[in-house]
């Protein structure tokens, strides 16, 4: 060992040039490197995966996991490239995670699973979403709306009309999703006049109005 070392100190006393040059090289790629690596909070260090997130209001969960993750199940079993599948079936909510292998590439990922939906069979009225890409923290912010004077209805329209439209303006948010009732329908009330109404301009009978709406 002492040999070993004395041979490197006799060689760097020797080339001295040499030695201060490798020296200068090393410190200025440890420079750029340290500037051009990226440095992430939270690092994503699982597989590609897709989740398709279908909702069905009001529906038991036994609804939900039968007629909705179940069909998902069956047709995201052949998908290539997939190596595991993980679903949950909540109240009105059906939630199927598929994972792929490391070499995927998650837009191509995303691809195979939009086509193997097409052969889903599902319910009237409801149609399997592909959640957005997003980082490893997953779920950011859960909240709920509560009231001792409005029904859960009015709190759902207060919801979709303002507080989505609010939150939608954050910037980087991918996806909001709402579990609650449908919403309250909105009224509009039509001014009669000699059995004619002026909608942009026009008149109509009476007896058209319903075609106009």
């Amino acid at each position: 060992m002492n040999k070993f070392i004395l041979s490197v100190v006799s060689f760097s006393l020797k080339n001295r040039f040499f030695v201060f040059f490798g020296t200068i090289v090393l410190i200025i790629t440890g420079i750029i490197s340290y500037i051009n690596t990226p440095i992430e909070a939270f690092p994503d260090v699982i597989n590609p995966r897709v989740q398709i997130i279908t909702q069905w209001p009001g529906r038991s969960t036994e609804e939900i996991e039968k007629f909705v993750t179940i069909p998902l199940e069956v047709e995201m079993n052949s998908v290539p490239g997939k190596t595991s599948l993980r679903s949950i079936s909540l109240f009105g909510l059906s939630v199927v995670t598929v994972m792929f292998d490391d070499d995927v590439d998650e837009f191509k990922a995303r691809q195979l699973v939009a086509n193997r939906l097409l052969s889903v069979n599902t319910p009237d009225g409801v149609d399997p979403e592909l959640q957005p890409s997003y980082g490893p923290t997953g779920e950011i912010f859960r909240y709920t709306l509560k009231s001792k004077h409005q029904t859960a209805r009015e709190l759902k329209t207060l919801q979709d009309w303002v507080v989505e439209r609010a939150l939608k303006g954050v910037p980087e948010l991918p996806m909001l999703l709402v579990l609650a009732v449908k919403s309250k329908p909105m009224r509009f009330q039509l001014i009669l006049n000699s059995c004619r109404i002026l909608i942009s301009h026009h008149w109509m009978y009476f007896r058209q109005y319903p075609e106009a709406m």
